[in-house]
């Protein structure tokens, strides 16, 4: 039987202010299939942000069910979800967030060496996919030798070192220019044409288009959920 990567019931998140309790999310229902592609979009404050984390598992829901790839995230342990986290789940984000300091190539296989894989191996897969998003001549530069389109291009490799079954974008293009973002976005639909299922957080509608489905939350809740087909109709 094949379960859906992402499975979701009755979430709620509710922190806790000096004004009172803020719920952030509330009883909010979602399924997401292998190999789809997925926009998650609302104004800020709407709730999205927070979903994210939650799908991440860098935060934990108040209430209601989350499971991945079949599996209830509430019933592991520290140690798993840091296992999932790095194995199962790509993070690209905003600001980049590659370390000045490391060259582009050991920026991608940074994670696989807190996943204990040998050296010879870490650069041979970081390599591949430096080539794979057209930087393999930029390989032993540092983040601040490029422009900002081609630190999120290393970002995104990094996010794939671990053959991740999810890809999670939060904003991804929000610190680029239009061109850059097309092309960006150009890349990501090839990923999901390889068969990467991806959870695109925007607020930005032509972003969204990329996407097969989009999402829109307001208030912690989600208000609608459409093909981008019928959409943009």
């Amino acid at each position: 039987m094949t379960h859906p990567v992402i499975h979701i019931e009755g979430l709620s998140k509710a922190y806790h202010t000096s004004a009172g309790e803020f719920p952030a999310l509330k009883e909010v229902n979602l399924t997401i299939q292998t190999g789809e592609y997925v926009a998650i979009m609302g104004h800020s404050g709407s709730g999205k942000s927070t979903f994210m984390n939650i799908l991440g598992c860098l935060d934990a829901p108040s209430a209601g069910r989350y499971e991945l790839n079949g599996r209830s995230v509430a019933s592991l342990n520290r140690d798993e979800l840091a296992l999932l986290r790095n194995r199962t789940i790509g993070f690209v984000f905003q600001g980049f967030n590659l370390l000045q300091r490391m060259s582009l190539i050991d920026n991608v296989a940074l994670p696989l060496i807190y996943a204990g894989v040998a050296h010879e191996e870490r650069t041979r897969r970081a390599r591949e996919l430096l080539v794979k998003v057209g930087l393999e001549d930029k390989a032993d530069s540092l983040p601040n030798r490029i422009s900002g389109g081609q630190q999120q291009r290393v970002a995104i490799a990094r996010a794939l070192i671990n053959r991740p079954s999810l890809l999670l974008a939060d904003e991804p293009t929000g610190n680029l220019d239009s061109h850059t973002s097309f092309e960006i976005m150009a890349l990501f639909d090839s990923l999901n044409t390889e068969g990467i299922t991806i959870v695109l957080v925007t607020h930005e509608s032509d972003i969204a288009q990329h996407a097969h489905r989009q999402v829109r939350f307001h208030d912690g809740s989600i208000v609608s959920d459409q093909a981008t087909a019928e959409v943009t109709a």
